[in-house]
């Protein structure tokens, strides 16, 4: 990676061109953390993106996979973490989609946190519904992860920055109220960019990594700061994320 803005969570397979989006990428500058939601459709992506392109595939194990692929999923994933520079999506879901299967995801996700190649890359996680579960596995485990649309309490949040957490924020995030809040509580120290793309939304289309230089605006006007501000210190974190 450069000194470009990266996209820290981006379903680019997910999209229905990802050509379009790499496309949109390479003009905007900005390079792509692609995640994915199983170890075979990691396998898949690394093999069809270009290797000088601007975006690099991030192994995954989604939760709300975890109920289908248990064990046999960890043992898939293992087998390519240490080709993966970037480990995502992988986490916990106890909303009501995920619900039934909480307790194969919190044996699945401790199980990933268990491998030794979790402790030296960057890990983009899932929380919805189950963030104080999330923040105090992570800490456990001394993963040097990013919580990716963090949507829970306040006061976990701040049991995140504590354990040394970050968190990715996308253009939904900051249209919303709640966002905003979150944003409001935030050290500029600790935050990333992302789209979580196709599934983010704003003005009733799909974000993509071509709108992180509006995400900046949008960060500056709420921040009160320049947007040159804004830009230096989200590549400050990703440098930091990534040393």
């Amino acid at each position: 990676m450069t000194g470009a803005l990266i996209d820290t969570h981006c379903h680019l397979d997910a999209y229905p061109s990802s050509a379009d989006v790499l496309r949109g990428a390479t003009s905007a500058g900005v390079e792509i953390i692609a995640v994915t939601n199983t170890p075979d459709a990691y396998r898949r992506l690394a093999t069809l993106l270009p290797r000088s392109g601007p975006a690099r595939p991030a192994l995954g194990l989604h939760p709300l996979y975890a109920g289908q692929l248990g064990m046999t999923g960890v043992l898939r994933f293992s087998r390519q973490a240490g080709q993966a520079a970037w480990i995502g999506e992988i986490g916990l879901d106890f909303s009501p989609a995920g619900r039934a299967t909480r307790t194969t995801q919190l044996a699945v996700f401790e199980a990933l946190l268990a491998l030794p190649q979790l402790r030296d890359r960057p890990v983009t996680v899932h929380s919805r519904g189950a963030e104080r579960q999330t923040i105090e596995r992570l800490a456990s485990a001394k993963t040097r992860a990013i919580l990716h649309w963090y949507t829970g309490p306040l006061a976990a949040a701040e049991d995140a920055l504590a354990t040394g957490l970050s968190f990715s924020v996308n253009p939904a995030m900051v249209t919303s109220a709640k966002g905003r809040a979150l944003l409001t509580r935030l050290p500029h120290d600790r935050i990333l960019l992302e789209t979580d793309g196709p599934y983010a939304r704003r003005a009733g289309r799909s974000c993509g990594p071509a709108d992180l230089a509006t995400l900046t605006d949008d960060l500056a006007r709420l921040w009160q700061a320049t947007p040159e501000y804004v830009h230096e210190t989200i590549i400050a974190n990703q440098h930091r994320l990534l040393a």
